[in-house]
């Protein structure tokens, strides 16, 4: 009997033992990750060389580094998304010197709380500025100084909705925005530079609403264009002088390092110039793309605007 009773119980302790690892193996593990990373580091080179040559030329050689980063967090209806863009370049030509040739500081958040399938009430910041100095003529140092780091510096803090059906197409609207203009080199503050009321005046606050757009779309195998659109209009004065901005960036992918990237930016500030602003940009170089993997909105579950 005392041989039965240990069996039975020694049978019984491997069966329940068993059922124990076969209800944790049956258990779905959710590997969707909140956070994730995707950023792009490049470093684009350009360079030409002549001798004896009849047509005529000047040596040179340029270079420009970017890194533009994604960084957002996902969770139910929770939507944090933080964008990074750096770049900056130069132009060494003989007989001319070294002048400028990209210079950007562009940094966001924007924090969206889901109400619909694809709208969230959202609140985020901005800040715009470059590294070093500009001036009037091409860069040149001998030039009058036109600008510098944060002189402007652009910094807006808002709320509104946000629309973003899919990680392609973006649209935010805030009809309650402000809008710092800092001028923080001295040689800069001067009345009428960048919106300023008086000469010595550093900063310039404005109040009114702001819309910006991102759209990205594959235009063939190997070859994408991002779009970024942005507008802002004071309430307070002028709310007719609509400041106005547009970027595209066409990328062309030659292998997993190799690039080549094609630039247009267009802008119209009334209190920078009353022209229309346009900067173009063309480089090849090598290019480095950090994915950190799936991300939430990659779950075909969530993706409800492709049909099944």
């Amino acid at each position: 009997m005392k041989k039965f009773l240990l069996i039975l119980s020694f049978s019984a302790g491997i069966f329940i033992n068993a059922q124990v690892i076969l209800d944790t193996a049956s258990v779905k593990v959710d590997t969707i990750k909140h956070w994730s990373v995707v950023g792009k580091q490049s470093l684009m080179i350009n360079q030409a060389a002549f001798s004896n040559w009849v047509g005529g030329g000047a040596n040179n050689v340029g270079w420009l580094l970017g890194a533009d980063y994604n960084i957002r967090y996902e969770n139910d209806k929770d939507l944090w998304e933080n964008i990074i863009l750096l770049n900056y370049g130069q132009n060494d030509t003989q007989g001319i010197g070294v002048r400028k040739t990209q210079d950007v500081i562009n940094v966001s958040t924007n924090y969206g709380r889901k109400v619909s399938k694809s709208w969230y009430l959202s609140v985020g910041a901005g800040l715009q500025s470059q590294f070093s100095t500009g001036y009037e003529d091409g860069n040149n140092p001998e030039a009058k100084k036109i600008s510098n780091f944060m002189a402007p510096g652009y910094l807006n803090v808002g709320m509104g909705i946000t629309y973003r059906p899919n990680d392609n197409l973006n649209v935010t609207l805030r009809p309650s925005n402000a809008r710092w203009t800092f001028v923080l080199d001295e040689d800069l503050q001067t009345e009428g530079t960048y919106g300023l009321k008086a000469d010595g005046d550093n900063t310039l606050l404005q109040y009114g609403f702001l819309g910006t757009a991102l759209y990205k779309f594959k235009l063939m195998e190997n070859v994408n264009v991002t779009n970024t659109a942005s507008v802002f209009s004071n309430y307070l004065d002028h709310p007719d002088r609509l400041v106005l901005a547009y970027g595209m960036i066409l990328n062309l992918k030659v292998n997993k390092f190799i690039s080549s990237n094609i630039t247009v930016d267009l802008m119209y500030d009334h209190n920078q110039i009353k022209k229309t602003q346009l900067k173009q940009t063309l480089g090849v170089g090598f290019a480095y793309t950090l994915d950190n993997g799936v991300k939430r909105s990659d779950r075909k579950d969530s993706q409800w605007w492709i049909k099944k």
